[in-house]
């Protein structure tokens, strides 16, 4: 998020006919759910002979991989479904034209021209309409950012300190925010939340699932790592001007001595880990984060416009011994992109932003086409309410502007801009992204070619159930912020 001097966008609320009540209680987790990375418990600490143990709660200690506020996400209901006689982007290999694909148990279970309906599947006829993986954005603030967008639901920045590793993007996310729903019928199904860019250092990231629920923790997409939202340049800089940071020097010395604390408060705890006698270390919520992002157990996401900037955090990121997942917004990295692919760093760019404050002015819009040419992982995202609903519409107008550039790039790696490329920058590419037998069945019916601006999604699943159905406007979600006044029996009080 360029905050706060960002291009507005007028929320455009649409009247939806009908609602889907939401469950009456939330679902235990799923069992045997894959995680990104081990959890881990040390062992009960020893103690001197004569001394009684002390006694730890579980807020205590900090653990590595430490989950307290696990998810409770289940898959919604579902029946097997065949899909058949339509064109297929895989993302994970060229367009199969007249194909079909089974979605069976929340998973695609066969995919390819010569797929058998099973008697007890449910038959949609394709007629040569196109499908896709479910698409990713990876830098929303749904949630965080909700509609309405009044000063008591901005809860996207805690503008305190430049550095506030310490907070958590899912303790700001308001399930009810009604562009949930719409986000889910342009057909994005995983988002990553984060803080704003206010801060050096902003806090963590969230990984949800576009589904309704009464808790963030019913969104949670189970096992995804954590990010960290980090931000350079001009937003760091403007917010903390009068009380510093308030200049891009300013800014590197702030990363530095927070990495600095960070690897010392790491290594105590590793060693009182690997001991624990008597009592712990005390625990301190934002260099835990941090220390984690050292471990490699949560990934960085950084905010930064300028190819000399992205530069610079790839050096401070080799001195302290972490890697960067992916570079936000970066609308110089064209002029980087050897160095990103070399690296093994994506870019989360936008299609066509640029001009609207001093460090964007080099944007240009073959920056995806050029980033992608070069051996990047490229990705298409939003950072806005509007354009994460139609993330299909962005990719193609990167396609179109890199083509005009002279570069070819053809639809089977354009779709990869907002399906396996942001999975992988989220750490979830082993259980979405891309359709292959076995991953997870997040799927998009769409009327016409993705990347025609005419094209509409026809159907979402989510694991296989069908959460969206344009032709079926009575089973559409609504929040209940939608939903409006309920009255209660004998009056209202």
């Amino acid at each position: 998020m360029a905050y706060p001097m960002r291009p507005t966008r007028l929320l455009q609320v649409l009247a939806v006919a009908g609602c889907t009540a939401a469950p009456a209680a939330e679902a235990p987790a799923p069992a045997a759910a894959s995680t990104a990375v081990a959890r881990t418990t040390p062992a009960a600490p020893a103690t001197p002979a004569g001394e009684p143990a002390p006694t730890l709660v579980p807020g205590a200690t900090s653990k590595p991989n430490a989950d307290p506020f696990p998810s409770t996400y289940a898959p919604f209901p579902s029946r097997p479904t065949l899909i058949r006689n339509v064109n297929i982007f895989t993302a994970a290999g060229p367009l199969l034209q007249g194909a079909s694909i089974l979605l069976r148990d929340g998973k695609v279970a066969a995919i390819g021209t010569a797929v058998a309906a099973p008697a007890d599947a449910i038959v949609i006829e394709g007629g040569g309409k196109y499908v896709t993986p479910g698409l990713i954005d990876t830098h929303s603030h749904l949630g965080v950012y909700p509609a309405p967008g009044t000063a008591a639901h901005s809860d996207g920045n805690e503008a305190t300190n430049p550095v506030t590793a310490n907070v958590w993007a899912e303790h700001s996310v308001w399930p009810q925010d009604p562009q949930f729903p719409r986000d889910l019928a342009g057909g994005t199904t995983t988002i990553q939340v984060l803080p704003g860019s206010a801060n050096l250092i902003g806090g963590r990231s969230v990984t949800l699932k576009v589904v309704p629920s009464r808790s963030v923790q019913g969104m949670k997409f189970p096992g995804a790592p954590y990010g960290l939202k980090m931000a350079c340049g001009e937003n760091p800089k403007r917010v903390y001007a009068s009380r510093g940071p308030s200049t891009r020097m300013g800014n590197v010395a702030g990363y530095r001595a927070a990495w600095i604390e960070a690897d010392a408060y790491r290594r105590r705890w590793d060693k009182w880990l690997a001991k624990p006698e008597g009592d712990p270390p005390g625990r301190d919520l934002g260099l835990e984060t941090l220390a984690e992002v050292l471990r490699g157990n949560i990934l960085v996401h950084n905010h930064c416009y300028q190819a000399d900037e992205m530069m610079q955090m790839i050096d401070i990121s080799k001195e302290f011994g972490y890697s960067i997942r992916s570079f936000h917004h970066g609308v110089e990295t064209y002029k980087i992109a050897d160095v990103l692919a070399r690296e093994g760093i994506s870019a989360s760019i936008w299609s066509d932003w640029g001009g609207f404050k001093m460090e964007a002015l080099d944007a240009v819009k073959a920056n995806v086409g050029l980033t992608h040419v070069a051996g990047a992982r490229t990705i298409v995202h939003s950072d806005d309410a509007s354009y994460s609903q139609r993330l299909n519409q962005e990719a193609s107008k990167s396609l179109a502007a890199a083509r005009l550039a002279g570069l070819a790039i053809g639809d089977d790696d354009a779709i990869k801009w907002i399906t396996a490329n942001p999975a992988w920058a989220l750490g979830i590419q082993d259980r979405t992204g891309t359709l292959e037998v076995g991953k997870a069945a997040d799927v998009v019916l769409w009327s016409a070619n993705p990347f025609s601006v005419y094209a509409r999604t026809e159907k979402v699943w989510i694991d296989g159930a069908m959460l969206f159905d344009r032709l079926d406007p009575t089973q559409r979600w609504r929040t209940d912020f939608e939903l409006g006044y309920v009255p209660t029996q004998g009056g209202s009080r």
